[in-house]
């Protein structure tokens, strides 16, 4: 999960409970717009949809012209994106987890957004300055 550090606690615990509130998806808007979320992380969204592809929402690929047995249907680089004003919430298929947390990485470092490693057990809190909790 990506987000914009500027909203986030810097303590762990009240991360935590920062992130389990904005994971509750309660807002009552759509979570698949970026136009809803930060400039900084649209543009990280944007960015990431050149390696990883939106799997739905307004970005996806129209899949209505695709034939059921092309490979586009089972690639693994597809992602669901959940959008929401503060987070952006990724699920990458576990054969590109690897690389996507690389990119995501990256790409936040690069566009001043944290990430949270919502994968591991006590997963990296990493904020653009350098702090990581």
């Amino acid at each position: 999960m990506v987000f914009d550090a500027l909203a986030a606690p810097l303590e762990r615990e009240a991360f935590m409970a920062w992130y389990r509130a904005q994971t509750g998806w309660s807002d009552g808007h759509s979570y698949d717009d970026a136009a809803l979320t930060t400039a900084e992380l649209c543009n990280w969204y944007r960015a990431m949809l050149a390696k990883f592809p939106a799997m739905n929402g307004p970005d996806a690929p129209d899949r209505s012209a695709w034939q059921e047995d092309s490979p586009l249907w089972d690639d693994p680089h597809f992602t669901d994106y959940s959008i929401g004003r503060q987070v952006i919430y990724c699920a990458f298929a576990p054969s590109v987890a690897d690389n996507a947390r690389k990119e995501a990485m990256r790409r936040a470092s690069q566009h001043g957004v944290g990430l949270f490693d919502v994968s591991e057990p006590d997963g990296m809190i990493f904020f653009p300055d350098g702090l990581t909790l």
